[in-house]
């Protein structure tokens, strides 16, 4: 499938076809904020590995190159970035990363719950998502997956992040809500920590994020 260069923002009110494959570039200053959230809480080290499995045109996978040893890019499509034609929901060897210890991504709307669970299957040492705050409801997710594997973290932005389709652009805007949801494994004791990440974009945005 092409790259949909469709200008408009992302809302909460969007309803794509359930085969229908986004592609949303994340500002990579979005990245930032969980990665030094996560910094800050001993959640990952500079030893760690990590697998974006949804790099799209690799603008989180560049981001997140700044705090791991090593990044491994892949997607379904080939945008122009990592290793094409991977599909990170089937289970096969290919698709087993021995030594990742974090799966950080932006997964497609429609199957961040799938992307979760698989997440947890892979990781060695946490799971990290990019969804719209909306993923904490619905009856379906509760009780498959919350239930059983609640997130560690849910890092909510103060601010909107602007994603659109196809394209990042600095002077965009949305309607939509954003948070990380962060699992770590082996999960530990305790309930789902609800935290604001405060505004941000200012301080993390860099001029060269968006030189593509």
């Amino acid at each position: 499938m092409s790259v949909a260069s469709t200008p408009y923002a992302v809302m909460a009110k969007r309803h794509d076809s359930k085969e229908e494959l986004d592609f949303f570039p994340t500002p990579p200053w979005a990245t930032r904020a969980l990665c030094n959230w996560l910094l800050a809480n001993d959640y990952i080290y500079s030893t760690d590995i990590c697998w974006e499995p949804a790099c799209g045109a690799g603008h989180m996978s560049r981001t997140l190159s700044e705090y791991f040893a090593s990044v491994y890019e892949t997607d379904i499509n080939y945008y122009g970035c990592g290793v094409g034609g991977i599909d990170f929901l089937e289970k096969s060897p290919s698709n087993e990363r021995s030594l990742t210890s974090w799966i950080i991504t932006n997964p497609p709307f429609n199957k961040a719950e799938e992307f979760a669970l698989r997440g947890l299957e892979v990781a060695h040492k946490g799971v990290a998502l990019l969804v719209r705050t909306s993923f904490l409801e619905g009856v379906g997710r509760y009780n498959n997956l919350f239930t059983t594997n609640p997130p560690s973290a849910v890092l909510q932005f103060s601010e909107r992040v602007p994603m659109h389709k196809g394209r990042l652009d600095p002077k965009g805007s949305t309607a939509t809500s954003y948070c990380w949801a962060v699992w770590r494994t082996p999960r530990l004791p305790g309930h789902t920590q609800l935290h604001w990440i405060k505004p941000c974009r200012r301080s993390l945005e860099r001029m060269e994020d968006y030189n593509d």
